[in-house]
């Protein structure tokens, strides 16, 4: 069974100087918000924040909240993380408290399955457009991604929104139903790839510098007339 627990200390120092010495010390600053209500500044212990998320495939879990030194364990899903740009790691985290009876809106990644026929057999590409899909659905009913089978596209086909499997009773998709997910593109002929390279070379030529050494041998050749005459 998945770890959903999640325990926090309350954050009292504030501010980039606060957070970076909190970092360094193995904690993510984070915040717990809800509709109607500000934020609530916690710190949570980095190692088992991404123990947590790693035994998960998507950023879409309700996870239980507990703050140490108050009663109440909320019920928060990870609304935002900020990684740091070069080393990745996570240095902050926004937490959305939710209500177990309300409707909530996700992004969910679409998983392709198999390999297409035009791909495999006749050289095309896979094209894939939209890498997640936005829905609505219970807190309780939330799924980490969505299986989309391509085995039997081949060169020209599509898939698009509208042939998304889900549960209708659970699930409402909200991005446009004619939105294309992924495709499968006729591969480039050699020829056409040719004459691209042929044109590259052509404009590579034109732009050449020879042209302005060309141009100062002409002005010197003028030059040295104009002198010879004088």
């Amino acid at each position: 069974m998945k770890k959903t627990k999640l325990i926090a200390q309350l954050r009292e120092a504030k501010g980039s100087a606060a957070s970076g010495r909190l970092r360094r010390t193995g904690w993510v600053p984070a915040v717990a918000y809800g509709e109607g209500r500000p934020g609530l500044d916690i710190q949570l212990n980095e190692h088992d924040f991404v123990m947590l998320l790693r035994d998960h495939r998507s950023e879409n879990m309700i996870l239980d909240l507990e703050v140490e030194g108050m009663d109440k364990i909320s019920k928060v899903m990870v609304k935002a993380l900020q990684h740091h740009p070069i080393t990745g790691r996570i240095i902050h985290a926004d937490l959305y408290e939710v209500s177990m009876s309300r409707t909530i809106s996700i992004e969910v990644p679409v998983k392709l399955v198999g390999v297409p026929i035009g791909v495999a057999q006749h050289g095309g590409l896979l094209e894939h457009v939209m890498r997640t899909v936005a829905m609505e659905c219970l807190p309780g009913d939330v799924i980490d991604e969505l299986e989309l089978d391509v085995t039997n596209l081949n060169v020209g086909d599509i898939l698009r929104v509208e042939d998304v499997k889900v549960d209708a009773a659970k699930h409402k998709l909200l991005d446009e139903l004619d939105q294309v997910i992924v495709a499968v593109a006729a591969p480039r002929l050699e020829e056409e790839t040719a004459e691209e390279e042929a044109e590259a070379e052509a404009e590579a030529g034109e732009a050449s510098p020879e042209v302005l050494t060309e141009k100062k041998e002409e002005e010197g050749e003028k030059a040295q007339d104009e002198k010879e005459k004088k």
